[in-house]
């Protein structure tokens, strides 16, 4: 993965890590702020791949972490931090699969949102690089995730009606068990408001860091 560098007197970007359960709002907390927002779900392994992690029943489970490439997005975010641009996949999960690549460039932006149910496994690498401004998951309300996630999947038509139900309902019981796993990679756990005051706060002090 190459791209061309910034300008040496550029400042190099740091990325906010915003993680939570599938339908947790994520991505329309991203779009609020204003700031630039790398997809990191569209990072996910293809169908085919032996490393995929397996369900009892021989089904491949999406949710586990091994299910992403967490190698391939490290690689795409600091490069991105870097250089201000990068190339990332297209990724269609109704399939499973890569259909294409796409540039992603910030376009001078410091900060930026790099969003996905994994981010908060990438957080202590990001952070040893020191291109991490925060890490933040989101919580909220189980049966309300369960609703949102469940609405939007079918909309979407992600996956079959039955398997979105099911895999729904195991998410709404181990949602618990999900915020704490991220908490325990470094995230930051709170409600939509705080995480937005957060990151407004955030855009404030790397914009006063940039004109100093």
């Amino acid at each position: 993965m190459t791209s061309s560098a910034r300008p040496a007197n550029d400042v190099p970007a740091r990325v906010i890590l915003l993680t939570g359960p599938s339908g947790a709002g994520k991505s329309r907390l991203a779009a609020r702020t204003g700031l630039p927002v790398l997809r990191l779900d569209d990072f996910y392994k293809e169908t085919g791949d032996p490393s995929l992690p397996r369900l009892p029943d021989g089904a491949t489970d999406w949710d586990a972490p091994g299910s992403w490439d967490a190698d391939a997005a490290f690689a795409a975010l600091t490069d991105l931090c870097a250089h201000g641009r990068t190339t990332v996949p297209v990724y269609d999960i109704a399939t499973s699969s890569r259909t294409g690549a796409a540039e992603f460039a910030l376009h001078g932006a410091p900060l930026f949102v790099a969003e996905g149910i994994f981010a908060a496994d990438i957080a202590a690498r990001c952070a040893a690089a020191d291109v991490l401004a925060d890490a933040i998951c989101l919580r909220g309300r189980p049966f309300t995730t369960f609703r949102r996630r469940l609405l939007r999947d079918v909309r979407e038509g992600r996956k079959s009606v039955p398997f979105l139900v099911r895999r729904g309902w195991a998410l709404m019981r181990a949602e618990g068990a999900i915020v704490a796993r991220h908490r325990g990679l470094g995230a930051h756990a709170c409600a939509r408001d705080e995480a937005f005051r957060r990151i407004s706060g955030l855009r404030v002090t790397e914009r006063g860091s940039v004109h100093a």
